[in-house]
C-alpha cells in the first residue's frame, strides 16, 4: 500500500568515472546494479593495482578536479559508450583514444591505466582502494589511511543508489550557515526535493522501507550514507572547507543520505514522484 507523496525528483546525477566530476541527466535508466552508466569508469594504479579514489587525496590531489561526461547516452546490455574526460588545464580526451593511459598518468603525475567495469562478471574479484580520514573530532579515525574492498563487479564504494534529500541538506545549512552544502558535494544519484519545510535527516527515517519512484521504479533503502573527506574537497566554485564534514559529524554521526538497492528498474526523470510502500 502506497503513503503519500514525500516529495519528488529534483534533480538526477551520474558520475561516469569513479572519484572524478559527473553530469546531470533529465532521464536515468535503473538497472540491477544501480543508475545505468554510474562509475562505469575508474583508474587503476599501475604500481599497487589499487583503485584511484579521491578519498585519499594526499595520493590522488587533482583527480577530483577532472570531469567525465558520457559521448552518448548508455544503453542497457550494450558495450558501455566512450568518455570525453576533462582535465584540470581545461582540456579534453576521448576514453578511446590509444594513449589515453599515457595521457592521463601525466595528468595525475602517476601511472594509471583506464578501465571500465563488467557487471555481468560479479562472480569477479572485489577491487581495492583507500581513504584517507582526517583529523575531525568526534570520529574514530582520524589522521590515517585505511585500505576498503569494493562490491565485486562494481566501483561503488558501497550502496547501489544514493539519494539525499533537500530537507538532509537544509538542516545542516542552518547548523553551518557559512558552509556551501551544495549536492555536488555529496555525489548523489537522486535528489528528493522534499515535500513541506521541515528540515530533517527524512530519509534515514526510510531505512528498511521501499520507495516507489515514477510508475515503474522501486528501490530498498538499505542503510545511512557515512561521509568522508571529498565532501570537503574544492570543487568549481566550492572551497576546501572541512566544516562541512565537521557538521556532518556533530549532526548525524557523519551520515548525510541514504544507500538503497534496486528491486524493480525501469525508467526515472526529474519531476517523479517519490512515494513510500508498505
Amino acid at each position: 500500500m502506497s503513503k503519500p507523496s514525500q516529495g519528488e525528483v529534483k534533480s538526477l546525477w551520474r558520475y561516469p568515472v569513479k572519484s572524478m566530476q559527473g553530469e546531470e541527466v533529465s532521464v536515468a535508466s535503473i538497472e540491477d546494479n544501480g543508475l545505468l552508466g554510474d562509475r562505469a569508469y575508474a583508474l587503476i594504479d599501475a604500481d599497487d593495482g589499487k583503485i584511484a579514489t579521491a578519498k585519499n587525496p594526499r595520493k590522488w590531489p587533482s583527480l577530483f578536479s577532472f570531469k567525465s561526461t558520457f559521448m552518448k547516452t548508455p544503453s542497457s546490455g550494450e558495450t558501455m559508450p566512450a568518455v570525453c574526460i576533462q582535465l584540470p588545464n581545461g582540456t579534453s580526451v576521448i576514453s578511446a583514444e590509444k594513449d589515453i593511459d599515457q595521457i592521463l598518468s601525466k595528468a595525475l603525475n602517476r601511472k594509471v591505466t583506464l578501465a571500465v567495469t563488467r557487471p555481468s562478471h560479479s562472480n569477479s574479484s572485489a577491487g581495492t582502494s583507500e581513504e584517507y580520514w582526517p583529523d575531525i573530532e568526534g570520529r574514530d579515525k582520524r589522521n590515517t589511511t585505511t585500505d576498503f574492498a569494493l562490491p565485486k563487479g562494481t566501483f561503488f564504494d558501497a550502496g547501489q543508489i544514493h539519494l539525499l534529500s533537500t530537507s538532509t541538506l537544509a538542516r545542516l545549512s542552518d547548523s553551518y550557515s557559512q558552509g556551501n552544502f551544495d549536492v555536488q558535494r555529496f555525489r548523489p544519484n537522486i535528489v528528493l526535493e522534499s515535500r513541506g519545510s521541515e528540515k530533517s535527516f527524512i530519509e534515514e527515517t526510510w531505512i528498511g522501507c521501499t520507495l516507489a519512484i515514477g510508475n515503474d521504479v522501486r528501490i530498498k533503502i538499505t542503510g545511512p550514507t557515512g561521509r568522508c573527506v571529498m565532501t570537503t574537497l574544492a570543487q568549481g566554485d566550492y572551497p576546501q572547507d572541512h566544516g562541512i564534514l565537521r557538521t556532518a559529524v556533530q549532526q548525524n554521526q557523519g551520515n548525510v543520505g541514504v544507500y538503497a538497492s534496486v528491486i524493480r528498474k525501469g525508467l526515472i526523470r526529474t519531476g517523479d514522484q517519490v512515494r513510500l510502500e508498505s
